[in-house]
């Protein structure tokens, strides 16, 4: 059940709440064009959502408890405790993660770029020849008052 389990109520209020720092974040960056804001999200994203594995001791003598949590607090953790060793893991993955969102991010806008230019585009030069045989002077994008004749 997943109120019994607290691992899998950890993971889905990570997830929660880490989808509502990306919705922020991308709507705080509204002020950046398109592309910065999408690659900086997208590499927030892959920090944020890169597992990695971590090891803690147990009471006893000899007994450890494995399991993995999202890198970012693996090595947060690590930096508090001062262990280098345990946070240079985590730390390159966090890099890598970044790296590869970032490249998702660009991706993304340039697929968003090549599939909105055609139609764009196609409406312009139209437009174009619509307006050199009525006479009208002037680039497609501004607004035309309606000619009677």
């Amino acid at each position: 059940m997943l109120i019994s389990d607290s691992m899998s109520l950890l993971w889905l209020s990570y997830a929660l709440l880490s989808l509502v720092v990306l919705g922020t974040g991308y709507l705080g960056l509204a002020v950046l064009p398109r592309l910065p804001r999408l690659m900086i999200t997208w590499a927030v994203a892959g920090m944020m959502w890169v597992p990695a594995s971590f090891r803690l001791p147990l009471m006893e003598e000899g007994e450890f408890y494995t399991g993995l949590a999202p890198a970012v607090v693996v090595g947060g953790l690590a930096f508090l405790e001062g262990d280098l060793g345990a946070m240079a893991p985590p730390l390159l993955l966090v890099t890598v993660a970044a790296g590869i969102g970032a490249l998702v991010g660009l991706l993304l806008c340039r697929r968003g770029r090549h599939t909105a230019r055609p139609a764009a585009r196609g409406a312009r030069h139209d437009d174009g020849d619509a307006s050199a045989s009525r006479g009208h002077r002037g680039g497609g994008d501004e607004r035309r008052e309606p000619v009677i004749g």
